[in-house]
């Protein structure tokens, strides 16, 4: 019999400065991505940390800390043969921890979340092109830029307010799909997939269930893999449902995954392109 492909899933939380990594663990990690300004949301809970963890944990994230400061965690899964991929990068909203005899260290995460305390003032030029102000916007929030959006000229942009709330000022003054991606703000052109991003999906490749049909489009229930992206594509090739076949655009990607559990699954929702 030959050998499992082991699953990996890895969290690297920052314990006073230092990176703490977590593996081999009782992990599970749970949340929605979606392609538009809305946070990014993650659960995540982890089992039989130290008492110092813990306690340093539930007190910086407390509403009564007055540290001001971003409580970052990422989120890492994969296999064995292929490595891992980041699955959800944030800041920690809140901690709670369980009652014994297992105490679970349990965390909710967001996107960008510190900086909706930073607030900010921007203006451009009567006419500023698109691309230009996305950049402006990753840089203020600390972000790698994909942009792969029609660029456009944008007439008299002005912000002011929390650095976070401009990617949806950014979405609406471009007529674009913006949305933040773990490490990276990404602006793309609306039920058009980001390029090179596609996920061919069949019974044999992930599959769990049927493709089931929804107002926007599809939602489709699969292990979990590195290939699949936010605003990417999905290509579906059912046996049993052929009239779900076709290429989407992924607008909603959940995710659920367990180190020591069954869980392993993206659901994505996706529109027809």
């Amino acid at each position: 019999m030959g050998n499992f492909d082991d699953r990996i899933v890895r969290v690297t939380l920052e314990i006073r400065g230092q990176q703490n990594v977590y593996e081999g663990l009782a992990i599970v990690a749970s949340g929605t991505k979606t392609d538009n300004p809305t946070q990014n949301d993650c659960t995540v809970k982890i089992a039989n940390l130290s008492k110092d963890v813990r306690d340093y944990i539930v007190t910086e994230t407390s509403p009564f800390n007055k540290n001001r400061t971003p409580k970052k965690i990422l989120v890492e899964v994969g296999r064995v043969s292929t490595g891992t991929f980041v699955l959800f990068q944030g800041d920690i909203t809140s901690a709670t921890v369980s009652q014994p005899p297992d105490i679970w260290l349990e965390m909710k995460c967001l996107t960008g979340d510190f900086q909706k305390g930073n607030i900010i003032s921007r203006s451009a030029p009567s006419k500023t092109n698109l691309s230009a102000l996305a950049r402006q916007v990753a840089n203020d929030l600390g972000l790698s830029l994909n942009f792969t959006a029609t660029d456009k000229q944008i007439s008299s942009y002005t912000f002011a307010g929390g650095a976070l709330n401009q990617v949806g000022k950014l979405a609406e003054a471009g007529n674009v799909n913006a949305f933040i991606d773990d490490s990276a703000l990404v602006v793309k052109d609306r039920n058009v997939s980001i390029p090179n991003a596609i996920r061919i999906i069949d019974a044999n490749s992930g599959m769990v269930g049927l493709p089931q049909f929804d107002e926007k489009g599809i939602k489709v229930t699969y292990l979990i893999d590195n290939t699949s992206k936010l605003g990417g594509s999905l290509r579906v090739v059912s046996a049993i449902n052929p009239a779900a076949n076709g290429d989407y655009v992924i607008y909603k990607l959940g995710f659920n995954v367990a180190s020591r559990d069954t869980p392993f699954y993206y659901t994505a929702e996706a529109t027809r392109v």
